[in-house]
Formats: structure tokens, C-alpha cells, sequence
């Protein structure tokens, strides 16, 4: 009997009780309660290359990438690099036809050293230092997005002469969407961007249309995060097209192109709601179509950014337990790593569904705290979450959806130093990135 696959992603489609649903379509249960990804069992991981440590389904994240390939087939879509990146990360989506959107001069170079073509590099950022300009046009990356007036004569100045910088304006479209207050960016209230409705936006391209270095070729908005309906991506398309419809009103111009950033957003645990990108797909194609036809214009390339949906559920991070206390009526589970590694809980309140690997427990599962080894009371990586009664130190813990957002945000508080990451594929484990040491925080710290 063939599994059916789902439309989006290609993978086998999972019972509505399976607690691996949230895992790569590789993760598999092995003997003595462990799990495999990519084939390789995660105590295995854990011997190797010690904990806290994070792993990445190569598999998983290449599926990922020719799915949006599969339904966005004659837009480009860049991976937002900001949700991880590493040189083989770089490798694997440039291998499957994506091109690259950063956000610093740091990530521009970790991207070109990997051999990353540059002309299928977008740089973003609403506060570009110098820094971040020099790399990109030194680089050639092939667009820069303008997300503030003084971007736009410091970039004029900054192209050689005799060449041009194809830019993009990223455009404010008040419109409110994603998970958390803290991730919404398509309002007016927040710093990216350029205001629609103050005519900002506006003045901005009039600007850049009378810089002969530079070249606008289209618009950009980024609405968000975590965002799982397609609805807000529908209203964002109709308010892009009207402002391109002004610009040829006023200027004669025609857009070629129309980014509509990422924000697209997955489940942490299971039950949760994703957002569906084959209907993404179709609803924005079909707005852009009919929303083009209505003005006269004619519909231009379609961007997009997705980076959390690519690699996040490719992701899994280890932890070993050092402690479990009981205070009152509530159990805290310690464990060796925590928002050094993992700032999400604590900055948006993200929920996770940890799991138990390598031991059987028959124990019953009773509601803890997850809590990390960093001195703040709000180190907790998973509140509320499920786990055998009869916990206790050396277990192993297993946090699904651990791809995006964990390691790119980590920092070096309590000098604990940052975790490996393992990529996993066809029943191999390799290093990408090695564990911060010691001896790096030595060979920082150059004054005494």
C-alpha cells in the first residue's frame, strides 16, 4: 500500500494520535524508547558529539525547499537566512534552486565563502551600517532592499561609477499579522519599513527613480511571523499592486517585481495550526493575476522569503538532565543548555513538547517545567510539558522543531558557549559547526 503524501511537503501523512508529527519525516522509533533521524538514533548523537547539541535532517530540509519550488514554480524563492545559517546550509538550498536573503554583512560573507552566487543574494535590515553596504555592493549581491530614507543617498553615493544597484523598497502595509506582537513587522507602529499610508513609501521611490546608480525593480513588505493564514498575504498582494498601479500613474514606470517576504508559520507541538503553502500559493497567484489584469499592469515576478518553514521542523535539539526538583506542587527538570541556546521561550513564549529518548519509562506523564541552567527565573524551555514521572538525571530530552530561531539567536550568556550542530542524512552524522570552547573565550578576551 502506498502512504499518501501531503500536497505541501511530500510527507507521508501521519495518524491524527502520532506524536511524531512535528518531527522530520524521517524520525522513527527504535528499541529501548529511542528515536532515530536520518537514520541515525538521537543516543547516538548525543554519545558522539555530547549535549546540549542540535541536529538538522538534510533530508528534511531539502524536501522542504523543492516543495516550495513545486508550488511556487515560476516565482523565486529565497531562504531567509536569518532562521539559521551555516556553509552547508548555504550549499543545500542553493543545491535546490533557492537563492538567499541576509541581513548583515556576517551573513553575507558566511554565505559567499560557501560559494553561494551572489547575484541570487537579497540584503535586508532596517538600520544597514556601513559595514553591511561596503560587503554588499563589493560582494554584488544582486538586490538591496531599502528600508529607510538615509539608505537611499548613502547607497547612491557608495555604487562605483559607471554601474547601477538594482534596489527594492520594503513597504510598510499596515496590516497586522503573526504569532506574537513582538514578531508582527507589516504594521505602522514598528521600525521596518516605509509607511504606506503617510507617504513614505511614496516619496522614497520618487527618490530612488532620480539616483541614476540606482534601480528600482520592484516592491518588498514582510507582514510577519509565525503567521498560519493565508488571508493577510491576500490583503498585502491587493495594497502592493495599488501602490504599483500609482507608481506607473505617477512616474511611468513599471515594477517588474513583487517580494512578499516569509513569516510562513509551522506547528512546535502537535494539533497546532501551520499555514497550508499550496493554498498560499494559489490565492496569492490568483490575487496578483486578477488584481494586475484590473489596473493594466502586467504581473510581475513573484518573491518569496520562507526560512522557519524550511528548517525549523528539521531541527532537534538535545539536552541531558542534571536535575529534577520538586517545589510545592510544581517539578522543574534542569537541564545543561537554556535560553543561551534557545531565547524563543523566553521571548515570545513559545510552547514545546519535549520527549524522553533512550530509556523506556512506564511511569505515568505528569505536567513540569523544562528549565534551563542560566541564572533568570525565566529560562524555561518548555512550561506545562508532558513527561515520565519517574525523570531523573542523565535522561535525555529530545526538543522537536528546534531548526529556526534557536542557534541564530543564541548568545553567549554564562559563557556555557554555544552548541554543535550535526547535520544527519541516510543514517550518517557529520559536524557542521563545532561546539564553542573554552579556548574561544580565552582567545577573546584580549586585555587584562
Amino acid at each position: 500500500m502506498v502512504t499518501p503524501l501531503l500536497p505541501d511537503t511530500g510527507h507521508p501523512v501521519p495518524g491524527p494520535d502520532d506524536e511524531l508529527t512535528v518531527w522530520p519525516a524521517s524520525a522513527a522509533r527504535l528499541a529501548h524508547g529511542d528515536l532515530a533521524v536520518g537514520g541515525v538514533p538521537l543516543t547516538e548523537i548525543a554519545d558522539r558529539f555530547g549535549t546540549p547539541a542540535y541536529l538538522l535532517d538534510e533530508t528534511e530540509v531539502r524536501a522542504r525547499c523543492r516543495s516550495y519550488q513545486r508550488v511556487f514554480p515560476s516565482s523565486t524563492v529565497l531562504y531567509a537566512a536569518k532562521a539559521f545559517l551555516c556553509r552547508a546550509m548555504a550549499h543545500w538550498v542553493e543545491d535546490e534552486g533557492l537563492g538567499l536573503d541576509v541581513c548583515s554583512a556576517g551573513e553575507l560573507e558566511l554565505a559567499f565563502t560557501s560559494g553561494f552566487p551572489p547575484d541570487r543574494i537579497v540584503l535586508h535590515g532596517n538600520a544597514k551600517s556601513p559595514q553591511d553596504l561596503e560587503a554588499a555592493l563589493r560582494f554584488g549581491v544582486g538586490r538591496i532592499v531599502i528600508d529607510s530614507p538615509s539608505e537611499i543617498a548613502r547607497l547612491a553615493v557608495a555604487v562605483p561609477e559607471g554601474s547601477r544597484q538594482k534596489v527594492m523598497v520594503r513597504v510598510a502595509p499596515g496590516i497586522a499579522a503573526g504569532g506574537h506582537v513582538k514578531i508582527r513587522t507589516g504594521t505602522e507602529d514598528q521600525k521596518f519599513g516605509l509607511s504606506l499610508t503617510d507617504g513614505s513609501a511614496h516619496h522614497a521611490i520618487a527618490r530612488i527613480l532620480d539616483q541614476p546608480r540606482l534601480e528600482l525593480v520592484g516592491l518588498h513588505c514582510h507582514l510577519g511571523s509565525q503567521i498560519t493564514s493565508v488571508k493577510p498575504y491576500v490583503s498585502a498582494v491587493r495594497r502592493m499592486v495599488g501602490l504599483m498601479a500609482r507608481v506607473r500613474e505617477l512616474h511611468g514606470v513599471v515594477l517588474p517585481e513583487l517580494d512578499l517576504g516569509g513569516g510562513h508559520g509551522i506547528a512546535y507541538r502537535p494539533g497546532e495550526p501551520a499555514l497550508d503553502i499550496a493554498a498560499l500559493a494559489g490565492r496569492v497567484r490568483a490575487e496578483l493575476a486578477g488584481g494586475c489584469a484590473a489596473a493594466g499592469l502586467p504581473v510581475p515576478r513573484l518573491i518569496i522569503e520562507p526560512g522557519r518553514a524550511v528548517v525549523g521542523q528539521a531541527g532537534v535539539a538535545l539536552y541531558r538532565v542534571l536535575a529534577v526538583k520538586r517545589t510545592g506542587e510544581h517539578t522543574f527538570v534542569a537541564v545543561d543548555g537554556g535560553m543561551s541556546d534557545n531565547p524563543r521561550p523566553a521571548l515570545y513564549g513559545v510552547r514545546y513538547a519535549p520527549r524522553l529518548v533512550g530509556r523506556r519509562s512506564s511511569a505515568p506523564l505528569v505536567p513540569v517545567t523544562v528549565a534551563g541552567r542560566h541564572c533568570e527565573a525565566g529560562d524555561v524551555l518548555a512550561g506545562g510539558a508532558e513527561l515520565p514521572a519517574d525523570l531523573h538525571p542523565g535522561d535525555l530530552l529530545a526538543v522537536p522543531v528546534a531548526g529556526a530561531y534557536h542557534l541564530s539567536m543564541a548568545s553567549g550568556y554564562n559563557l556555557v558557549g554555544r552548541p554543535p550542530v550535526v547535520a544527519v542524512a541516510d543514517g550518517h552524522a557529520r559536524l557542521l559547526v563545532r561546539r564553542e570552547s573554552l579556548a574561544d573565550f580565552r582567545s577573546r578576551d584580549v586585555g587584562l
